[in-house]
């Protein structure tokens, strides 16, 4: 019975557990391509989401859209397990394509109103290991997506300052699989297969925050703007809780729905922009992220028993500070050349690094090219190289441990028109 139990606390204690890695800063390619920075200088309509005091300063309406391939790998290595046999694991090949599309701008030529709406991926990516890896009972898949949706207000109070802000709108969907160490009368390995319990979570989540933002313009060569992201609270009402267990524990692994939560965090940034001349545009980005309020993982069943239990696990997360820099360089009007980096720290503390998605520090630079081939039209590509630092880390609640190292590349295209 108390395998039981436990096979079904492992199970839940997944549900949210995304790390670090489930916040994206992919808003803009531009700002991808100079690091993530974005806050000082309105460059497009994707101000809309990196500082909505920006939208007020465009030249006349904007439309914009982008996309996103990453290809993220994690791999895994163990040579005690725990005090079991050692295993090296990596993670399988997968691709993610977040978007975004942006339309707004000062509502007539000179005014000092603007508008907006954004689209676009605020968190998400996901992991996926062989079914049959030594950690298969803590996680096989894990997914979250979401897309918020920001319709914005911008004023120009005058040529030095403009302020803007957003009501924010997220919804998004999670989906988890993993093995259960339950299996029929002839034992868990038929042939050349597993034959194991399967536990499956599925759910919608949505949450409500907002983007404000200011812009100040003290001279064409220098610029300062600051931001904040309230916190959104993804509420998952109703999920799915799907067990596949042979016959006789069914009644121990019954279906059923629960509730639970998890906090896209609160951001605040600072953005600093100077251009020495005419080419050359550098900007520097420095943003606090509200991890803590990721203190404890909160799952409530519909229907509970002995072996399925509503779950309070503590995750202590903590808060960031992350430091982004960035360069544009206008070769000529047509062509400009972007390049950037960031050090973006983890907050997962020792001790909490489960498999689900582990974390930690990681350093990412990226580098771009925006094409003008016609007046108003703009071609955007950007890349973005991310590596992790190898972490010797361990998860207490699963007793499991290890070293986590994870790459990823971002490749993206998009493009924006001025009417």
């Amino acid at each position: 019975m108390k395998k039981h139990v436990l096979a079904a606390s492992l199970l839940l204690s997944a549900a949210t557990s995304f790390g670090a890695g489930y916040q994206l800063n992919l808003q803009g390619l531009r700002q991808v391509a100079m690091g993530g920075t974005g806050t000082a200088w309105p460059w497009d309509a994707s101000t809309i989401f990196y500082n909505p005091g920006g939208l007020a300063r465009l030249k006349g309406i904007q439309a914009y859209a982008s996309v996103m391939n990453i290809m993220p790998a994690t791999a895994y290595g163990n040579q005690e397990h725990s005090g079991n046999t050692g295993s090296s694991e990596l993670s399988k090949t997968r691709t993610f394509t977040p978007f975004n599309v942006y339309i707004g701008g000062p509502v007539q030529q000179d005014s000092r109103f603007a508008l907006g709406l954004g689209v676009y991926s605020a968190a998400g990516l996901g992991l996926s290991w062989n079914d049959d890896w030594i950690g298969k009972y803590m996680v096989q898949s894990i997914d979250l997506q979401t897309i918020s949706f920001q319709p914005t207000l911008s004023y120009r109070v005058g040529d030095f300052l403009s302020i803007g802000a957003g009501f924010v709108y997220t919804a998004g969907t999670f989906d988890l699989r993993k093995a259960l160490p339950v299996h029929g009368p002839l034992g868990p390995f038929q042939g050349n297969t597993w034959d194991e319990g399967v536990a499956h979570l599925h759910g919608n989540a949505n949450g409500v925050g907002f983007n404000a933002g200011i812009q100040m313009k003290f001279s064409e060569h220098f610029q300062v703007g600051a931001t904040y992201r309230s916190q959104v609270n993804m509420d998952i009402g109703s999920g799915s809780a799907e067990f596949g267990v042979p016959l006789s524990l069914r009644s121990s692994f019954q279906n059923t729905t629960f509730e639970s939560a998890l906090p896209i965090p609160q951001v605040a940034t600072l953005g600093i922009g100077v251009r020495p001349g005419e080419r050359l545009t550098l900007t520097v980005d420095v943003s606090y992220i509200g991890w803590n309020s990721y203190d404890s993982l909160r799952i409530d069943f519909a229907k509970t028993s002995k072996t399925v239990q509503n779950i309070r696990e503590p995750r202590k997360y903590k808060n960031t500070v992350t430091p982004r820099i960035g360069a544009n360089y206008k070769v000529s009007k047509v062509v400009s050349l972007m390049a950037g980096g960031a050090y973006d720290p983890t907050p997962v503390t020792d001790g909490f690094v489960s498999p689900e998605l582990p974390d930690a520090d990681r350093i990412n630079l990226s580098c771009g090219i925006a094409i003008k081939p016609l007046p108003g039209f703009t071609i955007l590509a950007a890349l973005e190289g991310t590596s992790s630092v190898k972490r010797q880390s361990t998860y207490d609640y699963g007793n499991f441990n290890g070293v986590y190292q994870t790459q990823a590349v971002t490749m993206g295209i998009g493009l924006y028109y001025n009417f």
